[in-house]
């Protein structure tokens, strides 16, 4: 379909597994006794707006929930469907995955509009599937593809973050440097990014399978159980993986405040070495009649010996008393 048109794809449903591909006059067309229709709109798109708006027979207060703004994953009983709202991670190109993609969904028995403005690659395989003929065959087969290709997508960035924490907890381990600060912020970014989300669509996919909607089989309910299993499993890794930031971040800073004790502390040896020479040769330097050495040639022997010596004796003093 055409980018102008705000129509991503649409699909009546043939109950097999695969669908036909409808346009907008296919969709106005349409009416719930010819079939299952699937009708998949950019969020942003002003005609999808009219469509919502003035075409759809959608209420006015569920079609600005909708396409409202920055919304975070909930569950809302309309009438005998849900309008669900869930977040994918984001994959496109250039993208940062924990900048999550929202996925708007209206789920009755006969239809289903579902909006989003980004790519989601979870959307795309519902769309192959059906291409294929193995795709959803009902409402409810469509909302559990949703929910599970979203939450089977998070698997891996996760993992990734669980590596990434891996591998700084072994570079604290044996290195020093201070670039594993802004890596950790960076790593503890990502997980709270995602825990902002996924925390909220744990409770709502946990929802899902007592919903008290018709056209959710006892099948998919419990495909919808697992689906709420595996995201829990999800926002308590996220929370392990936070926690073991934390403990990296602590370890790193006890490292660098001990490196840095230890700085200040020969800086400390050595200016206390150097504090007894110092007052004598700053003695010996005053401008003033009865400075003792001044005609002799030897003075300035005498006196770098001196100091060479007091050092040496400071330097036994400190060995004695351990300070060094």
């Amino acid at each position: 379909m055409s980018k102008e048109s705000n129509l991503i794809c649409a699909y009546l449903l043939d109950g097999e597994g695969g669908g036909q591909s409808f346009g907008w006059t296919e969709i106005q067309a349409w009416k719930p006794e010819d079939g299952v229709l699937w009708v998949h709109l950019d969020r942003k798109g002003g005609k999808t707006r009219r469509w919502l708006e003035d075409q759809s027979g959608v209420d006015p207060i569920v079609g600005r929930a909708l396409l409202e703004e920055g919304v975070r994953p909930r569950i809302l009983t309309v009438g005998t469907g849900l309008l669900v709202v869930l977040r994918g991670v984001n994959l496109n190109p250039g993208a940062e995955p924990s900048d999550m993609v929202g996925l708007r969904l209206l789920i009755d028995e006969r239809r289903v509009i579902s909006l989003r403005h980004f790519r989601l690659m979870a959307v795309n395989d519902i769309r192959e599937a059906l291409e294929r003929g193995n795709g959803p065959k009902n409402p409810g087969d469509l909302l559990v593809a949703a929910a599970g290709g979203l939450v089977e997508r998070m698997g891996p960035v996760i993992a990734d973050i669980d590596d990434e924490i891996d591998t700084l907890e072994e570079q604290v381990l044996t290195s020093h440097s201070t670039e594993l600060r802004s890596a950790l912020a960076e790593v503890r970014h990502k997980a709270i990014a995602l825990r902002r989300y996924l925390a909220p669509q744990r409770d709502v996919v946990s929802r899902l399978p007592a919903e008290r909607v018709t056209w959710l089989n006892d099948m998919q309910r419990a495909l919808l159980r697992e689906v709420a299993e595996r995201t829990v499993r999800y926002v308590e890794d996220l929370d392990s993986g936070r926690e073991r930031a934390q403990v990296v971040q602590d370890e790193l800073n006890n490292r660098l405040a001990d490196q840095m004790n230890r700085t200040m502390y020969l800086l400390t040896v050595v200016a206390a070495i150097l504090l007894p020479p110092s007052l004598l040769t700053g003695l010996l330097g005053i401008n003033v009649g009865g400075m003792p050495g001044v005609d002799s040639p030897w003075a300035f022997a005498v006196v770098a010996l001196a100091i060479v010596a007091i050092a040496i004796l400071e330097i036994v003093l400190l060995r004695r008393l351990r300070w060094i």
